[in-house]
């Protein structure tokens, strides 16, 4: 049986340093972590941008954000050791 990696959404929007910082931080870890993640502009869904606002990049696994402008390795960490 083959099992999948576990996914995260990174809500996010153009011309956002703190966007690009958490991308980057993301594909470092998936050096060391098998993981896939997406990232979604927030400007394209006006219900996204109501819900998020300015408080992007956020970092979502299994609809539960586990953090918000900065990557925390910690709560990635702790929720890839949950689901195994």
């Amino acid at each position: 049986m083959n099992k999948r990696a576990p996914r995260f959404i990174v809500y996010s929007r153009v011309y956002c340093h703190l966007c690009d910082d958490m991308i980057e931080g993301l594909r470092r870890l998936q050096e060391q972590v098998d993981f896939d993640f997406e990232v979604v502009d927030v400007d394209g869904d006006a219900r996204l941008e109501a819900r998020y606002g300015e408080r992007v990049p956020a970092l979502v696994a299994a609809g539960v954000e586990l953090c918000h402008y900065r990557l925390d390795l910690a709560k990635v960490n702790e929720y890839l050791s949950k689901i195994g």
